[in-house]
């Protein structure tokens, strides 16, 4: 019992909740987009713009704010006043009174979300026993990104659309961040969040970052896999209500069993990645993600629709596998949170902002399932990055 409430235990627990309603907020515009476009006249091209602006803030912030923040030694009140700002940006993501007024909020959204998971998951590797570090990475992006992101908050946002208003749903789901604030404020310790990097190399450390081969090939891996989860979440609920023809509770049902293959897969790859190696555990998953569109779009209306895609969709469990396991694994201590900051930075730019904008202008201009062939194309591709990566489970990079 009190292994289980040991102080590892504890910032797990909390990077997890935190998670929680940084993703809750993050995805709520995707769950909310068939109210919010139909009020506010948006087309899939700005529809894919509000999901690339806030990647844009995002991977601008993941990197240079949580490598200023290293570098000053101030992680701890960088990790508690994003958490704030982010929180209250949902407020105005629901005061928005059209396209431009809502990409705005969602800018500053990006901009205070971006330092939260380099952070958080360098504070998880630091109190993590080195046996638990890919089950304790996977609970921390299960919990929040999957249980609390895609189950609960489609469940939760689109209830509360349907009876009091998409507005009310923003409103209500910037309260959880200002209490997870206060509550990290209080339990993170000035030994989990104080900077390990030496103060004459307090750089950016790019060029030095590249050098490493699992940061040269693991960025272009880790684009692929966001590219192909955000080519595909921000259109999926607008395509399967206005093309597959599903009505709001089967819609949201199906988001659900969504939300509980990644909140599932979450767990499984990270978890088995440390039996079998990183490599092993990013080959299964990511032979599974190239299935996943053929599901959407092909098996619509048969009895195995929603089982295909539940099982196809868990390549998005190796989102913590190539977004902080694999980048912080393959450098020395003192560049593990830049190594994170700046492979999530990179990912969020090309699978966050560029890939959506492609992927919603071609739905637009070429056929409405357009998002889906992207989604593929890059679940392929993802495979050869993947086979220029070395195995670094168990192993320490020192200098």
């Amino acid at each position: 019992m009190k292994k289980f409430f040991s102080y590892e235990n504890g910032i797990v627990g909390l990077m997890a909740l935190t998670f929680g309603v940084l993703f809750f907020d993050r995805l709520a515009l995707n769950y909310l987009v068939p109210y919010v476009a139909k009020d506010l006249n948006l087309n899939n091209t700005q529809i894919g713009l509000l999901a690339a602006g806030l990647s844009l803030a995002w991977a601008f912030s993941s990197y240079f704010t949580t490598a200023w923040s290293e570098a000053k030694n101030k992680n701890k009140i960088t990790f508690i006043l994003s958490i704030v700002i982010f929180s209250v940006c949902s407020f105005g993501s629901g005061m928005a009174i059209g396209f431009g007024t809502l990409l705005v909020a969602r800018l500053v959204m990006g901009l205070a979300e971006g330092p939260v998971i380099p952070l958080a998951q360098i504070f998880v590797e630091r109190e993590s026993s080195p046996s638990r570090l890919g089950i304790n990475v996977g609970i921390v992006q299960a919990v929040g990104g999957a249980l609390f992101g895609s189950i609960l908050a489609p469940v939760i946002l689109i209830q509360i659309a349907e009876n009091m208003g998409w507005r009310t749903a923003f409103y209500i789901a910037g309260v959880p961040g200002l209490f997870m604030g206060v509550l990290a404020a209080i339990y993170l310790k000035n030994s989990t969040t104080e900077s390990r990097g030496i103060k004459e190399k307090n750089g950016f450390n790019i060029k030095e970052l590249w050098q490493y081969n699992n940061i040269k090939w693991g960025t272009p891996l880790a684009c692929c896999v966001f590219g192909w989860w955000f080519a595909t979440i921000p259109f999926i609920t607008k395509y399967f209500t206005d093309v597959q023809g599903m009505d709001a509770g089967t819609m949201q049902k199906t988001m659900g069993l969504l939300g509980l293959s990644m909140l599932l897969s979450s767990l499984f790859f990270p978890g088995i990645s440390d039996k079998i190696g990183r490599k092993k555990a990013l080959l299964i998953a990511l032979c599974l993600g190239i299935v996943y569109p053929f599901a959407v779009y092909f098996l619509n209306g048969t009895g195995i629709h929603l089982p295909a895609m539940f099982i196809t969709y868990a390549m998005v469990g190796t989102i913590p596998l190539v977004a902080a396991i694999v980048p912080s694994e393959a450098v020395p201590n003192r560049l593990k949170a830049k190594a994170v900051g700046f492979v999530t930075a990179v990912a969020e730019i090309v699978g966050g902002v560029l890939i959506p904008a492609i992927a919603g202008g071609l739905s637009d201009v070429i056929n409405e399932s357009a998002f889906l062939w992207v989604a593929t194309v890059l679940a392929v591709l993802s495979l050869f990055f993947l086979s220029k990566l070395e195995e670094t489970k168990g192993k320490e990079i020192i200098e």
